[in-house]
């Protein structure tokens, strides 16, 4: 049962093969394994990778499923198409294309699990790299509502300039109408005289203008705060909003890049492995000698060969003949008198038809 899985696998032809020795078939059939399990290791590595695309266990299953068949059946078709004739040269010749296609299929197989080995490392670079989208992100939309900030915090602190240059001068006039009165400056009197309330007339208007100033322009800082309040916490929603793109930001194309910048040593060892897997169906068929099996296929094939050969010529034959025959019959009737006088006899009545015809079409027109 095993034993004819794996031959169907090689692509040999099965009816030839249990004619062959045990050595034959054991050979054809470790062939057809190792076609089976390179298609095994593609579905295993395919799968994995749209895992990573569809973030669907299921899904991934599904698509690697058919990406293994692939690989399958382009493996299968490869080494039963390499025929041993027993010329290494024209062999390898012929499995050059199939190389290159293999050294691809190897390419597409190992990139998925490499990702698979190197998952720790690759999550510490995206870790990084997340970490300085989030600070550029950040940034960057830092720079949409600083320039609005900064210049609401200059109104902010214009206002309060105002304020305290109006204290400064109100404190002003307190001092000097104090000093009025304690007699340290003006009229340099001791007492409440006209200077004085003067002064303090002064200085009681300009304190209720401070009060006025002060209700008026401590209104408008906190407008100016609630907006600049407005502004930080539309700043803040939006990095929250931007952030699960970049927490996201884990997926095939970026985990490729990731493996880019680890060292290439490693990845390399993989590769030739997997390049080993995919190419060894055809490395083996190449290297194994022209066995009992490929001498009875190539009996089989010229057998057909000679057959189909054989039918042309008869073909070709038959078909010269059936000409000689035909040329010297249709020259023994040319001599026959009862064949020219019918023929002469329709060629009359068709030429009267032609003439019956052509005389009443003038004579319509006419």
């Amino acid at each position: 049962m095993i034993r004819d899985f794996f031959w169907m696998c090689s692509g040999a032809d099965t009816e030839l093969l249990k004619q062959c020795s045990k050595a034959e078939q054991i050979k054809q059939a470790g062939i057809g394994a190792t076609v089976f399990f390179t298609a095994v290791m593609a579905f295993i590595a395919a799968s994995y990778a749209l895992f990573t695309v569809f973030d669907s266990i299921y899904t991934a299953v599904f698509f690697g499923f058919i990406w293994g068949l692939l690989i399958f059946n382009l493996d299968r078709f490869i080494v039963s198409t390499i025929k041993k004739r027993g010329d290494f040269k024209s062999e390898l010749l012929q499995a050059i294309p199939r190389l290159i296609l293999a050294v691809i299929i190897a390419v597409v197989i190992a990139k998925p699990l490499e990702l698979k080995i190197f998952q720790k490392e690759i999550d510490r670079v995206l870790l990084e790299e997340k970490n300085q989208m989030t600070l550029e992100n950040k940034e960057q939309i830092a720079l949409q509502y600083t320039p609005e900030i900064d210049n609401l915090n200059t109104q902010i602190s214009a206002l309060k300039n105002e304020i305290a240059s109006k204290e400064t001068e109100v404190n002003s006039l307190y001092s000097t109408y104090i000093a009025e009165a304690e007699g340290r400056e003006g009229t340099l009197k001791i007492g409440k005289g006209p200077v004085y309330e003067e002064k303090r007339e002064k200085h009681d208007a300009a304190l209720s203008e401070l009060q006025e100033l002060k209700t008026r322009n401590n209104a408008k800082i906190l407008e100016v705060e609630n907006e600049i309040n407005t502004l930080k916490n539309t700043q803040l929603a939006k990095v929250e909003n931007t952030q699960p793109t970049i927490d996201g930001f884990d997926g095939l194309m970026a985990r490729v890049n990731a493996l880019d910048k680890l060292p290439w040593l490693p990845s390399l060892f993989i590769f030739l492995l997997f390049l080993a897997i995919e190419t060894a169906p055809i490395i083996s068929k190449l290297l194994a000698p022209k066995g009992e099996y490929d001498i009875k296929l190539e009996d089989a094939e010229n057998t057909v060969r000679s057959w189909a050969d054989q039918k042309e010529y008869q073909r070709k034959q038959q078909l010269a003949a059936d000409a000689l025959i035909n040329d010297k019959v249709y020259e023994e009737l040319t001599t026959e008198e009862e064949l020219y006088q019918y023929k002469r006899k329709r060629a009359r009545e068709i030429m009267q038809l032609q003439a019956d015809a052509f005389y009443e079409q003038q004579k319509s027109t006419l």
